[in-house]
């Protein structure tokens, strides 16, 4: 059974109270250099893979997309996202990523954010990405680095002081499933190698246009721990074309 963390009371609460929860994209701090690489929206058909709140649904309508489907397991998040959506372009779908099923060349824009690190096969979900894309469409999507998924606790080594000393990677091309702690609770991600991740793209006939490494912005260097996030790489993006 698909993990879902999010309907769990504790943990939505929680999440709610994040900046990315409570100011939207301003408060995501890779969305001003994800911004730079999404596609021209206007007049395209958008899916949206793991869309939580629905903010980059909103974000593709408000931008002329022709309609979004926003799918999500949760159905805390989309109840959220019904709430803060006004444009009736955009349906919202309760089910796994992992089994969202349409025709072939149903889109011109899939999206996905933070939410590739959740599915176990990956390439099985490029592969349904691949058929549902049109010829020429854009596939993009951020992930947890492998840098950071790799050790699996995601977290800082300290020193008796409770110091940060550094950033423990290991285990780096052991695949698989994690047990992380994210807001104080256990997770289960999976990890993968960049190598995975770029060449299953590469493999099922994708062209990568770009790969980003997203920095914290400098409006943020002033947030409490921001800095310490220079010490390491915490996300990935990938902008990929059908080809």
């Amino acid at each position: 059974m698909k993990e879902n963390k999010y309907d769990d009371n504790t943990f939505f609460e929680k999440y709610s109270q994040m900046s990315r929860s409570q100011k939207g994209l301003a408060g995501a701090g890779e969305w001003e250099t994800l911004k730079k690489v999404l596609p021209d929206f206007t007049g395209k058909r958008v899916l949206d893979l793991g869309c939580g709140y629905g903010w980059h649904c909103i974000y593709a309508m408000a931008n002329g997309a022709s309609s979004v489907v926003g799918i999500d397991i949760s159905h805390k998040m989309l109840e959220v996202a019904k709430e803060k959506t006004h444009f009736t372009q955009i349906q919202y779908r309760c089910c796994a990523i992992e089994d969202v099923d349409f025709p072939a060349e149903s889109f011109d824009v899939i999206l996905s954010s933070l939410a590739f690190h959740y599915v176990a096969d990956y390439e099985t979900l490029i592969k349904k990405i691949y058929s549902m894309l049109k010829t020429g469409g854009n596939l993009v999507f951020t992930v947890e680095h492998p840098v950071f998924t790799a050790y699996g606790t995601q977290d800082w080594y300290y020193n008796e002081r409770g110091e940060i000393l550094h950033f423990p990677v290991d285990s780096y091309y052991y695949e698989g499933k994690r047990i992380a702690v994210f807001l104080g609770e256990k997770v289960t991600k999976y990890h993968r190698t960049l190598t995975t991740y770029l060449n299953t793209l590469l493999t099922n006939g994708f062209i990568i246009n770009q790969v980003v490494e997203p920095q914290p912005p400098e409006n943020m260097m002033d947030i409490p721990g921001m800095k310490d996030e220079m010490r390491r790489p915490m996300m990935l993006i990938i902008a990929a074309r059908k080809n």
